[in-house]
């Protein structure tokens, strides 16, 4: 699938910030299975200082200084993404998860996408008993990761209300699994404490929807804002799989990856510094939309 991208993040605050540096995560960037054909983020008013790179995830950052005031922020990405249609897999045929356990602690690669990295506790995601009781009834013994998984991505999104009003961008994953309401972020943040509550490598991945469903299917929930859903380490030879606990789906076609880590903390869109009094006002707005 060839897809146009645009998305605006229009911030505007109540008195004007004299001061800020920010870390923007707006732009995607090549993985396996998707290349960007072109991408471009224009900021307004123009930034004191810009300086892209990457992160240690390989996400792409912008970072940016603004040195004088100003009352309000549009950030306008473009981009152009294909993205590769996924192999069936037959999650059935995957390993056992307790043998995926055993080599996750294991693996001693130390890269970006290492297993290791995404096992332990990190900054919004805590080892949660009460969670990790919740994903082992999709755990028996012996069940193949994939299966078990996915059976656990299923779960959350039938014994889960998506509701906007429930959580906010702080919201831990205790507090969304014990209201059993959130949006996609508290959905993959729970699914995330519990795999690693079990001993299983899961990250963070933020990214964008298809917009507009192909005839006959359903519109996915979260296609009109920014989305996140979960990767789970099922070996070397399989890697990591993309699971959707907001709409019960493997990550396939109609999800476009923009940034990944440990939490939402590592895939902000936007994280950092403003100087200001007073509340700001945010609005986002994203479409995607399949080229020709």
């Amino acid at each position: 699938m060839l897809y146009d991208i645009r998305q605006t993040t229009r911030y505007t605050y109540a008195s004007p910030v004299p001061f800020a540096r920010q870390v923007l995560r707006l732009l995607p960037v090549a993985r396996n299975g998707q290349r960007v054909i072109a991408a471009d983020l224009v900021i307004t008013p123009e930034p004191t200082e810009r300086q892209d790179g990457l992160d240690f995830f390989g996400n792409r950052i912008t970072t940016v200084a603004f040195a004088f005031p100003h009352e309000e922020l549009t950030l306008e990405t473009r981009a152009r993404v294909a993205v590769d249609a996924e192999q069936a897999i037959d999650a059935e045929a995957t390993p056992g998860w307790e043998q995926i356990r055993r080599l996750a602690v294991a693996e001693t690669d130390l890269g970006p996408l290492s297993p290791v990295h995404f096992l332990f506790a990190s900054r919004v995601i805590a080892i949660d008993d009460t969670i990790g009781a919740y994903a082992a009834t999709s755990f028996p013994a012996g069940r193949p990761i994939l299966a078990a998984a996915f059976d656990l991505t299923r779960r959350i999104k039938a014994d889960f209300a998506y509701d906007p009003e429930a959580t906010d961008v702080t919201t831990l994953p205790g507090e969304a699994f014990a209201a059993r309401a959130g949006v996609c972020q508290d959905f993959a943040h729970v699914m995330i404490a519990g795999l690693r509550t079990l001993g299983l490598p899961a990250a963070y991945v933020s990214g964008f929807l298809r917009t507009l469903p192909p005839p006959g299917q359903p519109r996915l929930e979260g296609a009109d804002a920014t989305h996140a859903w979960v990767a789970v380490w099922c070996g070397r030879e399989l890697g990591w799989i993309g699971l959707d606990p907001t709409n019960g789906v493997i990550a396939a076609e109609d999800h476009v990856v923009l940034a990944l880590g440990r939490d939402y903390t590592d895939a902000a869109p936007v994280d950092g510094v403003i100087v200001t009094s007073g509340d700001h006002q945010l609005d986002v707005e994203v479409d995607v939309a399949v080229v020709g």
